[in-house]
């Protein structure tokens, strides 16, 4: 009988891994024809500046999209990625800028904050039993009024904080090789690419969040306490969307406690773009990196055409959409 199940169970795998592989070279076909397009539209469009731009834009919303990745793939859904990572920059500046402590320790409060506000909207959805459209969307609110009132309704910024904004627009290897000027903020986007990917891939939490995915009661029923790492989850996203904040400050020198709204869908287009299910129980980093990137070079390209804003919001939902029916069709197929 084990042989019988083992037999069966090989062609079903190697099934899934050709079907993921499928998925991530048609995310990165699309990738390679909107790259095409636009270049042939423009020529500004792929001079080095504009393609710099791009990564720079990537970064922050890559890694909001990698916490989100390890969300969804749980089945689950986080719509205060975006607020939360405002929260942190703020928290960040006030470290900062207003009590004067050093950077690095600057950088751990927004990692910290990010973290905290992850924790708890884990806590709601495994241990309160809210549903995570609900509880992200009450973060959401809840980390928008505390950036609000903790700075004032006023940016934070960081004039009087030497090296802060190197953090992402500096260029450590431009240092050490003239001529090879590569913002550090794609290096952050890659690290943290990296580390995610080690997550998912290679460690107990990377194994659960897709076993939660795929059948939640099967892996509670398997003696998994999927609460606890259900909740691990979601403190992970939180994680990056505290990194992200203290890119975002970064960038922008500043800490806008009136930004965030929007950033989550963001996110989400990424992850959905670059295969991760809905549904549950499947997903990949490398996904979400080419996704991200489809996401900013479209936004970019658009823009560079002189496309009206409102344009090019409809341009991304409509790709979202068919992005997610894509997957249904994928799904039944199998």
């Amino acid at each position: 009988m084990a042989t019988t199940d083992a037999a069966t169970a090989a062609p079903k795998k190697r099934s899934l891994l050709r079907a993921d592989a499928a998925q991530k070279l048609l995310a990165f076909s699309a990738l390679i024809l909107i790259f095409i397009f636009f270049s042939l539209a423009s020529p500004f469009f792929r001079t080095p500046d504009n393609i710099s731009s791009i990564l720079v834009a990537t970064a922050v919303n890559g890694v909001l999209a990698l916490g989100v990745t390890f969300v969804i793939i749980t089945a689950g859904i986080d719509l205060s990625v975006g607020t939360v990572m405002t929260l942190s920059a703020v928290m960040t500046g006030v470290a900062v800028t207003n009590q004067g402590l050093p950077v690095p320790v600057g950088i751990v409060v927004g990692l910290l904050t990010g973290t905290t506000a992850g924790l708890l909207s884990g806590l709601m959805i495994a241990r309160m039993k809210i549903p995570p459209f609900i509880a992200t969307l009450g973060m959401m609110m809840i980390a928008r009024g505390l950036s609000l009132v903790i700075s004032g309704v006023k940016p934070i910024y960081f004039n009087d904080t030497p090296g802060f904004r190197d953090i992402m627009m500096g260029s450590v290897v431009g240092a050490v090789i003239p001529g090879f000027s590569v913002p550090n903020a794609v290096f952050i986007l890659f690290g943290a690419s990296l580390v995610a990917a080690f997550i998912l891939g290679k460690t107990v939490l990377g194994r659960y969040a897709v076993a939660i995915g795929s059948n939640e009661e099967a892996t509670r029923l398997s003696g998994v306490n999927v609460a606890n790492w259900k909740t691990a989850i979601y403190a992970l996203g939180g994680a990056f969307s505290g990194l992200a904040g203290v890119m975002i400050a970064s960038r922008l020198n500043s800490a806008q406690p009136a930004l965030g709204i929007g950033y989550e869908l963001e996110a989400i287009a990424a992850v959905v773009i670059g295969g991760t299910s809905l549904s549950g129980g499947e997903g990949t980093i490398l996904g979400t990196l080419i996704g991200a990137l489809i996401i900013s070079t479209l936004t970019n390209g658009l823009r560079i055409l002189s496309v009206p804003q409102e344009w090019q919001m409809v341009i991304t939902g409509v790709i979202v959409v068919l992005a997610v029916y894509l997957d249904i069709i994928r799904r039944r197929g199998r």
